[in-house]
């Protein structure tokens, strides 16, 4: 039976992982998976090298007193794959950590794929040259980073974005069980972003008006912060990816930090505002090597501020409150926005199927 080693370096990569893994069994059922992943793909019967909450790191600075650590579970992923000798290598997101995990790899004379095109087109576009040497083909989420990685002689596949098999598109207001006017709260997934964006936007909530009820969105690797932290008034979470989407479904509005989050909240149709802050000094450099326009793809791909974003210094609670008020009290800004999404969204999807199916017949092709 041939092994396919998998390497999903936070949770999205995760459930990335998972949706792999169900359409290529759906297409191939005797192949057998390897390697590091999280409790999505746990669902598919993979079992983990390690936790992968130990990856879950955002921002130069938060990164250094990591190294030693991450460096050690690089040499454990390298010597299973040497011991292992997998048909192929399926890296997915991360770049940082798969793509170091690839270079190494290659050599063995390995295949290597790499799912989610690393953001060239958003800083740094020099490291192309350097993932030409790690990689066999990419499969790209966004229909324009194609060109990018071609000019390079790399291989690369447009699948679609993932989410769109995302349940938030499947939400029904009427299962949720609150009937106050809510308000999505997405912090985050990394436990350094969270610590960063909690204080913002707890007071944000603070000034919400009095019948506006905090809808928190849980995520595993800080559930317990966010289960812990007192938004100034009574909030209920959600987990679970259905109740997130029925949450989404009867919310007014979304505060919602910068990623792929905001697009989760464009598939439901929710209106919402993007906030983010880094570590200052890891600020300073993002500031000097980002060369985009939007941080949101939703902005990006309708090349236009559809989302309201406050990032860096402008992630304050005063701005954050002006601008999600609208959404809140007025219809007529909240449907333009949906208009907006419905535009985006028509530009994610592959040819045909969905987008893992789509990755999956893109992975067999390598085999």
């Amino acid at each position: 039976m041939s092994l396919v080693y998998i390497v999903a370096g936070e949770a999205s990569g995760d459930i990335l992982g998972a949706r792999l893994i169900a359409a290529l069994r759906a297409r191939e059922p005797s192949l057998e998976f390897a390697g590091l992943g999280g409790e999505h793909m746990a669902t598919q019967g993979f079992r983990s090298q390690f936790d992968i909450r130990e990856l879950a790191l955002m921002g130069l600075v938060e990164v250094l007193p990591a190294i030693r650590r991450l460096s050690r579970r690089m040499d454990e992923l390298t010597a299973d794959i040497a011991a292992r000798r997998p048909k192929l290598l399926v890296t997915i997101d991360s770049p940082s950590f798969t793509l170091r995990l690839a270079a190494r790899v290659k050599p063995m004379g390995i295949p290597v794929v790499h799912y989610v095109a690393p953001q060239l087109w958003a800083w740094r576009p020099g490291r192309v040259k350097k993932i030409a040497q790690r990689v066999d083909r990419i499969l790209a989420l966004l229909p324009f980073e194609a060109p990018i990685f071609e000019a390079a002689d790399i291989p690369v596949t447009f699948v679609g974005h993932p989410i769109l098999e995302s349940e938030a598109a499947h939400g029904d207001a009427l299962r949720f069980p609150h009937r106050a006017r809510s308000l999505i709260v997405m912090p985050g997934s990394r436990r350094g972003e969270v610590s960063r964006l909690l204080p913002v936007f707890q007071e944000t909530v603070r000034r919400m008006p009095a019948d506006v009820l905090p809808v928190i969105g849980l995520a595993g690797t800080v559930e317990d912060m966010l289960r812990a932290h007192d938004w100034g008034r009574p909030a209920v979470t959600v987990r679970a990816p259905m109740e997130k989407a029925d949450a989404f479904a009867a919310a007014r509005a979304g505060l919602i930090k910068s990623g792929t989050s905001s697009l989760e909240a464009a598939v439901a149709g929710l209106p919402h505002v993007i906030g983010y802050k880094l570590n200052p000094i890891t600020s300073l450099i993002i500031r000097k090597i980002v060369n985009v326009k939007y941080a949101s793809l939703v902005n990006l791909l309708a090349e236009e501020e559809i989302v309201p974003e406050l990032l860096l210094a402008d992630c304050t609670p005063e701005r954050l409150t002006a601008a999600l008020l609208p959404l809140i009290e007025d219809g007529e800004a909240a449907e333009r926005q949906r208009e907006g999404f419905r535009r985006v969204l028509a530009k994610l999807r592959p040819e045909r199927g969905l987008p893992s199916e789509a990755a999956a017949e893109a992975v067999l092709g390598m085999l």
